[in-house]
């Protein structure tokens, strides 16, 4: 069955958990920016937790359904609406033929995750549903959400209780001081010992341009690169190198100014140097973050960021333990 698409919100995309295994050839992970809120969402409604889903932005979209459907809206605190009456986020709710779902105004967070029993059922591209907008790919015609689209929803896969709620030490919350992890590395032995350190010191705020494709930071020190002579193929800017891969997350730094780091829908490769990469661990967390909020970034060792990625496998356990 369908669903209408009454109001599109500022951005709203189907994303799933994207499509890894081409980064080599120049297409991106894309993919859930919060990977955990929308495998949450999908359990509470008794999907595989990597099922198609919606991702809005900021604010969330006006959906009409025509059949029986259980939502759940998890990540970012945009508080939904059935006709007009709240429910609660991060909580399996139902929805029947006619009703309309709609979303009150952000209170915390960037993103929000819209599942619903059976999924989005738009076409498979690479092994994925995932919206690449810059590619024009995936998702439903390669594009946001608009105004009259038609959603075609997917089977039921399995019974759903329409009470079930997301634990609070199971969900991801904002910190009020936001640190970002970071792995040093390729090019950091580009910069001063100084300039390497201040960049650690600052605090940054998240640019009002951060996106899919990366999230830019402003308001720290402008970098200092030790002196050499640029190689052959490199630009005569200190920031650039060579053309090289980026790792999903790598932090590049143009013109040595605003930080950018790189997220689902980023490059795979390019001529700016990369002082660190965050730890994966982190990445869910930038996702969520707004425009203007304060970050500051803190080097770790390989140890560490293993360890938090299994503490993050471990949370990601019992969420399926509890609700898989």
């Amino acid at each position: 069955m369908d669903i209408e698409v009454i109001k599109p919100g500022l951005l709203t995309t189907i994303q799933d958990l994207g499509r890894p295994g081409y980064y080599h050839l120049g297409i991106p992970i894309s993919g859930a920016m919060d990977r955990h809120a929308l495998r949450a969402a999908n359990l509470l409604v008794g999907n595989d937790e990597g099922d198609a889903a919606l991702e809005a932005v900021f604010t969330g979209p006006e959906l009409t359904f025509t059949d029986h459907r259980i939502i759940a809206v998890t990540g970012a605190d945009l508080p939904p609406k059935v006709d007009g009456e709240s429910r609660p986020t991060w909580a399996a709710f139902e929805v029947e033929p006619g009703q309309t779902l709609s979303f009150g105004f952000l209170k915390r967070g960037a993103r929000a995750y819209i599942a619903i029993s059976g999924g989005f059922e738009v076409p498979l591209l690479l092994g994925s549903r995932s919206t690449y907008v810059h590619g024009q790919f995936g998702g439903l015609d390669g594009r946001p959400l608009k105004s009259g689209d038609r959603l075609p929803a997917g089977a039921r896969k399995r019974q759903s209780g329409s009470r079930l709620r997301v634990a609070d030490e199971m969900r991801r919350t904002m910190p009020a001081d936001v640190v970002l992890r970071v792995l040093p590395g390729l090019y950091n032995h580009r910069l001063t010992p100084v300039a390497e350190q201040r960049f650690y010191d600052d605090t940054w705020a998240v640019a009002p341009d951060a996106d899919r494709v990366g999230y830019r930071f402003r308001g720290g020190s402008p970098l200092e690169f030790k002196a050499r002579e640029q190689p052959f193929g490199a630009g005569a800017d200190p920031s650039n190198i060579v053309d090289a891969c980026y790792p999903y997350g790598s932090i590049q730094v143009p013109a040595g100014t605003e930080p950018i780091v790189l997220h689902r829908d980023a490059v795979s490769g390019g001529g700016y140097f990369t002082l660190g990469t965050v730890i994966a661990a982190d990445m869910d967390l930038i996702g969520q973050l707004q425009p203007h909020q304060k970050i500051r970034f803190a080097p770790v060792d390989m140890p560490t960021a293993l360890a938090a990625r299994r503490h993050e496998a471990d949370r990601l356990d019992r969420l399926r333990r509890g609700y898989g």
